[in-house]
């Protein structure tokens, strides 16, 4: 298995994933083109005019996604198929290897920090084809365990800083979840019947601050998905700390910690970093015991 994640340019990532199979080539192509096939173990139903440049549709089970458009790239039966998936590419390549094959799955798109999901996503459908190639029952199970594997192989835990237009810094963390936004939210801020519900001007909760980040009253609070206050630095605010929960992948709600301080305060900066990287980690490790 050689699972990797790479910037293309212009913003963009590929993901490539690389699979031995026990069956010919031949044999795979039919399942990665026929719809009957795919319908088993593609995350759509799918909808394929078999030809350059033909017509490709994705309709996900019970509307979870909005449907989706594609064209055929590149078509080199049984080797190779290429096709658009909305914004995305994606790139299917089979190379013979004794009596079955390599398949290759190169996935170019735009959100580096959907890259856990997608790799474990893939990672699933990929299993599943396998096992349809071998009579075998398919199996579906919670990914969450393997995207946090993947947000770690991928160096997506990692947190960036960029100067602000005073000098000073902006830390920001983005990492992909995998429990929607009320099951983060309650995880942040304790079970609801023992903790009063987050409010402005009221002492942050636990689970929104780290020692390394004195923490002073909210600022904002829009449960569930907001929670900002102001950190101190020798008794006096110096900078704010933002929490934000948007829309992921469909996997989970989006986190977005961002925050700010002055050009004085890099020390405080680097071990900000530091603890908000831990921090994040523990509450990824706590809302894979929660199930959804």
């Amino acid at each position: 298995m050689k699972d990797t994640l790479a910037q293309t340019g212009g913003g963009r990532s590929a993901l490539r994933l690389e699979r031995r199979l026990a069956h010919p080539p031949e044999k795979v192509w039919r399942a990665l083109t026929e719809p009957a096939q795919l319908a088993h173990w593609f995350p759509s139903e799918v909808r394929i005019e078999l030809k350059p440049g033909g017509r490709m549709g994705f309709v996900f089970p019970g509307r979870e996604a909005p449907d989706m458009d594609g064209v055929i790239t590149e078509l080199d039966p049984p080797h190779l198929f290429a096709f658009t998936w909305g914004e995305d590419e994606l790139r299917w390549e089979l190379r013979p290897e004794g009596d079955g094959c390599v398949l290759t799955l190169t996935h170019t798109f735009g959100d580096r920090f959907g890259a856990a999901s997608f790799a474990s996503g893939w990672h699933a459908c990929i299993t599943g084809l396998a096992a349809l190639l071998g009579g075998e029952e398919i199996a579906h199970g919670d990914m969450a365990e393997l995207h946090e594997q993947y947000v770690e192989a991928f160096g997506l835990a990692e947190g960036t800083v960029e100067t602000t237009e005073d000098g000073g810094w902006r830390l920001r963390f983005e990492r992909q979840l995998v429990r929607p936004a009320e099951t983060v939210w309650g995880a942040l801020t304790g079970p609801v019947a023992d903790t009063p519900e987050p409010a402005a001007g009221a002492p942050v909760p636990f689970g929104f601050r780290t020692d390394a980040v004195p923490a002073g009253p909210i600022t904002e609070a829009r449960p569930p998905r907001v929670l900002a206050y102001e950190w101190e630095r020798g008794g006096r605010p110096a900078g704010t700390v933002r929490w934000e929960l948007t829309e992921g992948t469909g996997h989970g709600a989006r986190l977005i910690l961002t925050q700010t301080g002055p050009a004085a305060a890099e020390a405080e900066r680097a071990e900000a970093q530091k603890a908000w990287r831990h921090h994040i980690g523990l509450l990824a490790a706590k809302l894979l015991k929660i199930r959804s």
